[in-house]
Parts: C-alpha cells; structure tokens; sequence
C-alpha cells in the first residue's frame, strides 16, 4: 500500500512517544486509570457535600435547573473550537475537573477560610465579605486552573493556541459553575421552603441572576487563564519568561475580575448592573472578538502554510483553498456524509483537523519555535492525512469547487446580444 510522498521522517514511538522500557509513573494506562479514579472519588464527596447541604429535594431541584445552560455554553465552545477541534476526552476531562475536583477543593477551602477568619476576628458578616471577595476567587480560579497546566504539561500537542486555551479553561469553568449552582439553587429552593408562603421567590431570583443573566460568569474568569496558557503554547522551548508569564499573568486577571464581580454587591444598590452592564458585557465581547481572530488567524495559516504541501504531492492543488474556508469545510463533510454516510464525515472532519495542525506546525518552524519533535510530528500528521486521503480529497475537491470565487471574463461587445451591439456603431478610426 502506498505510504504518500518520500518523506524522511522517524516513525513514532507505538504508544504515541512514550518508550516501551519507561518507568511505570509514565505509563499512560496507569494515569488514566489514576486519575479516573480521583475524579471519581471527588465527585462522591462533592455529590454528598452538596446533598448534606441542600437536602435531597433541594439537590434534585438545583441538579435540574444548573443542567439546563450546560449544553449551550458546550456547544458555544465547541463552535469556536471547529477549525481545530481538540478531542473529547480533554473536554471530558476539564468538565469533569470543573465539577468535581475544583469544586471539593474550592468547597473545604473556602469554608475552611472563612470560618478561621470568624474566629480569628469574631466577625462571621466580616469573614463572609472577605470570604466572597477575596478568598473565593484566588481559590476557585486557582483550581480551576490546575486543570488547563495538567493539560499543558501531559497533553501539550493538543494546546497549540488562544483558542485551545479558551475552550479548554471554558469548559473547565462550565463544569465548576454547574457544580456551584446546584448548590445554590438548591439552597435557595431550601429557603422558599422555610417560608411556607408557597412562593418560590429566591429560587426564581436565584435562577434569573445566575442562569440566565450571567451563565457565562465563570467561564469568562476562567478563559482570561487560558489565554494566558495559550499564548505561552505559541512560546518557543527556550522562551522561558513566555511560557511562565503570560499564564501567571491571566490568572491574577481572572482573579481580579473574579473579585470585581463578588464585591459589586458592595458597592451600592446599583452596583451589580454597574459591574455587569459597564465591565462584564464589554470585556465579554472583547474576548469574544480575540477568539474569534485567533480564528480566522488560523484559517490563513491554512492557506500559506498547505501549498508546500501541495507542491510536494501530499496534498491536491484545491485542498489549501477549501482547507483555509470555513464554508468549504463544512460542504465537504456534507459532501462525504450524503454519499458515503456519517463515518466519512468523520473522517473528512479528523482530515480537517490533522491539516490545520500540520499548518500551525510549520508556522512554528519557520518562525523558529518549532520543537525538538518536529520533524516526528510533522511526519505523523503527513500520515494520518495520506490515511484518509481516499475519503477526504473527493470531497474537499468538491467543496472547492463549489466555493472557488467566480472569475470575471472579458465579453466581446458582439457577444452581448443584439440590442448591446450593431456593425454600424464600429468606427475605427473612431478617438
């Protein structure tokens, strides 16, 4: 079977780089299996934490109505991940982060926190302001954070940019914020419960200010770390100061707007619509653009970068173009999904991946960041591309086709028609 273009490239290592004869803390098996199981065990203890607290009927309550923004706040990630996208189980790992570890260890921590502060102080109203808007947010934010340098220490290859980051410190920060919510809800629905008057007045408020006015809160906290740890993935290996600060950097950022946002019921009646209306929404759509950009900057990596490629026989001549457009791509997974089913699209979409992938790797090398790997990974993604080439090149041709701007063409003036032109008008000699 053919193997593609000559390409002098190392294969891999087969358990995807790390050495048949490495140490057993290094074995991939034995970290996913350890680290399910911490997971697990956490989201007992906070499933039991949050249920001592709210009481069975408060939890089932709260569960129901923190689910319910879930699913979009996933899927507004998920399509700004879609040039690239990372693979589920990093997703399925910062969620379950989000939920389950960061929430335990931001519960016992806060917590612990505020009641040595009203003991130290014997001011409980005190030790909870503090709490709110001092502690929670260097703790919460710092949790949370651990997930996103876990997966920039052991999943490196998968961080490649801003958006990796920002989705990845996103859904770590949907599944903390769901957590989170299920206990307050729950304890609000407790509350209208104690009332006996048959209203549920702090559940609604509850539910109002947090689902529908701010689901985005935690998650926006959260993505101004991941920027951080973004940019420093685009640092080269020797550019120490590049890859340490800039995560530093975001995370005193979310911090403080963490803090901001705790603290605006301090600052007066209005205070809250102050900080949501003049900082939350603008800082929001400010972000929402960067992502956005690093977006559409990665589209024309694809385009520059892929015509090498192309040139060498990797790829057809018409796959930079439909590679680098966003309508292309997604006519040619419609394409292979029509006539040869789901799985081809699958595929066409893995294509999609690898491609933009190896474009942002040569990026890295002609801009001298490129790791020691280089030349094992570029040969890895040639690989897997000239693997699916079968399925994918037709409907990439097909996609550029279809989307390949119109060129203009010169019409004689007699081939207008009959009304346009008539010989008599010719003159010659005509200035």
């Amino acid at each position: 079977m053919a193997t593609g273009p000559p390409h002098p490239t190392p294969l891999a290592t087969p358990d995807g780089g790390v050495p048949a004869h490495a140490p057993w803390w290094r074995r991939r098996r034995l970290g996913y299996a350890a680290l399910t199981t911490l997971l697990a065990m956490s989201g007992l203890v906070i499933l039991a934490l949050v249920r001592e607290e709210t009481g069975t009927d408060g939890f089932l309550v709260g569960l129901g109505l923190a689910v319910l923004p879930v699913p979009l706040l996933i899927a507004v990630f998920r399509w700004l991940d879609r040039v690239d996208p990372g693979p589920w189980r990093n997703l399925a790992f910062a969620f379950a982060w989000g939920a389950c570890a960061a929430a335990l260890m931001a519960i016992v921590a806060n917590s612990f926190a505020v009641r040595w502060i009203a003991t130290a102080t014997a001011d409980p109203a005190s030790a909870n302001t503090l709490g709110a808007t001092v502690i929670a947010p260097v703790v919460e934010e710092t949790t949370k954070a651990v997930a996103v340098l876990l997966l920039f220490l052991f999943r490196r290859r998968d961080l490649t940019g801003i958006v990796d980051g920002v989705v990845l410190a996103g859904i770590t920060a949907t599944g903390f914020a769901f957590t989170e919510n299920i206990l307050y809800l729950g304890n609000a629905f407790g509350a209208d419960r104690l009332s006996g008057d048959g209203i549920a007045t702090v559940t609604a408020a509850t539910f109002f200010v947090r689902v529908v006015m701010s689901p985005f809160a935690h998650p926006l906290f959260t993505v101004l770390t991941g920027i951080g740890f973004g940019l420093a993935a685009l640092a080269g290996e020797r550019q120490r100061l590049r890859r340490i600060l800039p995560p530093l950097g975001g995370l005193l950022l979310a911090m403080g707007m963490h803090a901001l946002w705790n603290g605006s019921a301090t600052f007066g009646e209005y205070g809250f619509f102050a900080v949501y209306g003049g900082f939350m929404v603008p800082v929001f759509g400010l972000l929402t653009w960067l992502v956005i950009w690093s977006r559409q900057r990665a589209l024309r990596t694809v385009r520059e970068e892929l015509p090498a490629y192309a040139a060498a026989g990797w790829l057809a001549p018409a796959e930079p173009y439909a590679l680098g457009s966003l309508r292309a791509r997604r006519l040619a997974r419609e394409y292979a999904g029509h006539h040869l089913g789901r799985p081809a699209a699958r595929t066409v979409a893995e294509y999609q991946s690898r491609a933009t992938s190896l474009a942002q790797l040569r990026r890295r090398l002609r801009q001298g960041r490129a790791g020691a790997d280089f030349a094992v990974r570029e040969g890895e993604l040639l690989r897997e591309l000239w693997s699916r080439r079968e399925v994918a090149r037709p409907a990439l041709e097909h996609a550029a086709r279809v989307t390949a701007p119109v060129a203009p063409v010169a019409v004689p003036p007699w081939a207008a028609g009959p009304q346009a032109w008539h010989p008599a008008q010719y003159n010659p000699y005509r200035t």
